[in-house]
């Protein structure tokens, strides 16, 4: 049964529809799950669910930028103590891996959305783009402290391993996937502290 939530108060009612909408769509994939399903598992109406959304698209944007609060509190969280860049990389790192190997991992949302929506148009596609850029830029910022050194090919390089972890995440021992990837990293912050690191001969 729905309720009228009081004047000034967040509406009990969004808060469900968004909290179905991230389970949904994350587990089942965005296009596979309609607006009568999202309705029935918020136990809301559909008159309610277009008084706080304009559609499917805009229900869509917030579950990413749920998704984008998320992993932007996992970076904070991993420089909350103020620890070396490096170290703060490996905190990062470690929040993705065990990302990876929790209960009902179905992989990076953000890439999940953008096979959905292929064109570059898209508000969502755009969505993902920003959400990326960010993440890029966190990681080429977080690199740059170790060093001073151009950073942006080391941070393409991190980006590149995540996502490869992401994925595997889904298909292959979740433990294994996370523990290559730390390793991987490991490796990477070596090399790069060390100076060694050039990356692609046409980078």
């Amino acid at each position: 049964m729905e309720h009228n939530d009081p004047p000034g108060r967040p509406s009990e009612a969004r808060a469900r529809l968004l909290e179905t909408a991230i389970k949904v769509f994350y587990a089942n994939g965005i296009h596979s799950v309609g607006i009568d399903r999202i309705v029935a598992e918020a136990q809301v109406t559909r008159a309610t669910l277009y008084r706080h959304f304009s559609g499917k698209e805009e229900l869509v944007l917030a579950y990413l930028k749920e998704a984008d609060r998320a992993i932007r509190s996992q970076a904070d969280q991993a420089g909350a103590d103020g620890a070396a860049a490096a170290d703060v990389v490996r905190a990062l790192s470690r929040s993705i891996a065990r990302d990876i190997a929790s209960p009902g991992f179905r992989g990076c949302a953000f890439l999940n959305a953008v096979a959905e929506y292929p064109d570059p148009g898209s508000p969502v596609h755009q969505t993902v783009l920003a959400h990326r850029r960010w993440f890029q830029e966190t990681v080429t910022e977080l690199l740059g402290r170790i060093r001073q050194a151009p950073a942006d090919t080391a941070a393409r390089h991190f980006v590149m391993m995540r996502d490869g972890a992401m994925a595997a995440g889904c298909l292959l021992d979740p433990t294994m996937v996370g523990d290559t990837f730390l390793q991987g990293v490991e490796g990477l912050l070596q090399v790069y502290a060390a100076g060694d690191y050039s990356g692609p001969a046409n980078a």
